[in-house]
């Protein structure tokens, strides 16, 4: 208990990082799609001179960021950069909540939210201003590579 834990919100649910696991959060710029890749890699963009794989959370559990296939993230859309096996990650959400304390241990998910939402999720955890999904950042990104293979 009384672990820091970065709220945000993907494909409207209100969920959680470890704040531990994130470098910084940032407004994400141009991001430049890369051919070939897996739906849920929106592409590249640039941090300080560093290049992020921009990873759209709402498309890895089924929904999307952009309203449409194709149409760009919003102007002030925000991500969370991430380092997972030696390479950088943005880790594009809805919104960026605040950073919050863990006012419990992590549970079980009752009644469950779909099968990729189970992939990415550790499970449920209370903070002084309600529950949170708890998320999983390196079966995140693993379910990107895990597509890419399927392809």
């Amino acid at each position: 208990m009384n672990e820091l834990l970065l709220i945000a919100t993907v494909a409207g649910r209100r969920c959680a990082f470890h704040a531990t696991s994130i470098r910084s959060v940032i407004e994400l710029g141009k991001i430049t799609p890369i051919p070939g890749t897996a739906d849920m890699v929106l592409g590249l963009a640039a941090m300080r001179s560093q290049t992020l794989t921009v990873i759209d959370c709402a498309r890895v559990v089924g929904e999307s960021l952009a309203a449409q296939d194709g149409e760009p993230l919003p102007a002030d859309a925000r991500a969370a950069v991430v380092d997972v096996d030696g390479y950088t990650y943005a880790l594009a959400v809805d919104s960026i909540e605040d950073i919050a304390e863990t006012a419990s241990d992590v549970s079980k998910v009752l009644g469950g939210f779909g099968e990729k939402w189970a992939a990415v999720a550790h499970g449920m955890v209370e903070t002084s201003d309600g529950p949170a999904l708890l998320l999983d950042i390196d079966q995140l990104i693993s379910s990107t590579t895990r597509t890419d293979r399927a392809a």
